[in-house]
């Protein structure tokens, strides 16, 4: 069968590479796809990303069924065409993917089904949020309401730092219409998990768990990022907390969503906080897998991803089970100079190794130029080590990362750090 992938980062890459292992696959297309997909002989990019003109093309190659990763076009309304015209796609629709493309639908929604979550304000007239921000103190969390490509949340430790924020986002426009409400909220402290699970409307298939790393430098130092790695198991997430965040957070709002008239399928993250005494908190929601979460989880499924995402689609999660590989993942991302503010694109890449059974490349911002690999985006590679422990999968991962070269690439040493505590 034929299947097609839309988006062109590093977690459709991992996606379409998991599909591509499966004995029932004959090609697996990514539309744009990037440099990595157009290198590897499994793959096929397609220089396409408006969705009606993708909708033709699945018709014209008869293509089984479609997996988006990125929630712009998830926000967009792809999944709405699709369905109409009567073909199989792996997504929310426009309503659900609210979740993630309005902060303050998210909040409220939390709120209306009892869903622990931060308190919070919106505005969009920035005097209020001004006066707001001054009786609350600081710290304090300032988000663009809207989508901003992982660049629209502030946590300011300071008072300075959230009137900055709250002004850049309303007064200056910098993020355009994402920021046009803001949403303002407590600040909570402790430790950040990422919970992914699978959903077909009624039945939630939970992903492994993992931890992302937010901050462009080691020690958790620099402004916030995309995400600059991450590794899974997250030993934070126990057995215990597992069936709590299912208990208080995915099933209330996936019932919630049915509940609200607006039925939820497709890959569901919720960015939790865990505190010191165990307490929980629902972040943020994403309509998507996470980015870099994705490619360590990608690295230890040993499942055919073609059948479970068949299940997804029919809506038949309820019959499985998912398998594993032991081992943990160490996804570590490498980044172009100028990032997360203004990345450098085309410096060419250097030094990939091949593909082993404890490490692979995956490909984000880089493209194909006369024959050369080139950077063509922030976060332009995420390197995946798999090892018995977390020490062992860091030493495989950043012993590829050594090797790879291309002007002023960033990345930090340290990702797996809060899994060595535990």
């Amino acid at each position: 069968m034929k299947i097609l992938v839309v988006g062109s980062g590093g977690r459709e890459h991992a996606l379409a590479w998991k599909l591509a292992q499966s004995e029932r696959i004959q090609m697996v297309y990514v539309a744009p796809g990037n440099g990595g997909t157009a290198r590897d002989g499994r793959l096929v990019n397609v220089d396409l990303t408006d969705p009606a003109q993708l909708a033709d093309f699945v018709v014209a190659e008869h293509v089984a069924f479609t997996v988006v990763g990125p929630e712009v076009p998830l926000a967009a309304g792809i999944v709405n065409l699709f369905r109409a015209r009567g073909l199989k796609i792996f997504g929310p629709t426009k309503e659900a993917a609210q979740l993630e493309s309005s902060k303050d639908f998210a909040k409220a929604f939390m709120q209306r089904h009892g869903i622990p979550t931060a308190a919070y304000k919106t505005f969009s007239d920035v005097a209020q949020a001004h006066a707001y921000i001054d009786a609350q103190g600081a710290p304090i969390v300032i988000k663009a309401d809207g989508l901003a490509a992982g660049k629209g949340v502030v946590v300011a430790m300071t008072l300075q730092e959230a009137h900055d924020a709250a002004d850049l986002m309303l007064l200056d426009n910098r993020l355009g219409d994402a920021g046009a409400r803001i949403v303002v909220e407590e600040f909570l402290a402790g430790e950040e998990a990422s919970f992914i699970v699978m959903c077909d409307g009624k039945h939630v298939l939970p992903l492994a768990t993992s931890q992302d790393h937010k901050r462009l430098k080691d020690h958790d130092e620099g402004p916030n990022t995309g995400g600059m790695g991450a590794y899974s198991p997250a030993p934070i997430v126990t057995p215990e907390m597992h069936a709590r965040v299912m208990r208080e957070v995915i099933n209330p709002t996936i019932n919630g969503m049915a509940k609200d008239g607006t039925v939820f399928t497709g890959f569901l993250y919720a960015g939790l906080m865990i505190d010191a005494q165990g307490n929980l908190k629902t972040l943020e929601f994403n309509c998507r897998m996470g980015d870099p979460e994705t490619q360590p989880i990608m690295a230890r499924l040993k499942s055919d991803l073609v059948s479970v995402m068949e299940h997804a689609i029919n809506g038949t999660l309820d019959t499985v089970e998912l398998e594993w590989d032991r081992r943990t993942a160490v996804g570590v991302v490498m980044a172009a100079p100028g990032y997360p503010d203004n990345a450098r694109k085309g410096d060419v890449i250097d030094g990939i190794p091949a593909e082993t059974p404890e490490c692979v490349t995956f490909h984000a911002g880089t493209t194909i130029v006369d024959g050369t690999l080139q950077t063509n985006g922030g976060r332009v590679l995420c390197v995946v080590g798999l090892g018995d422990s977390i020490k062992t999968a860091q030493k495989q991962a950043y012993e590829t990362v050594d090797k790879i070269r291309f002007n002023g690439a960033q990345f930090r040493r340290d990702i797996g750090w809060r899994g060595l505590k535990h």
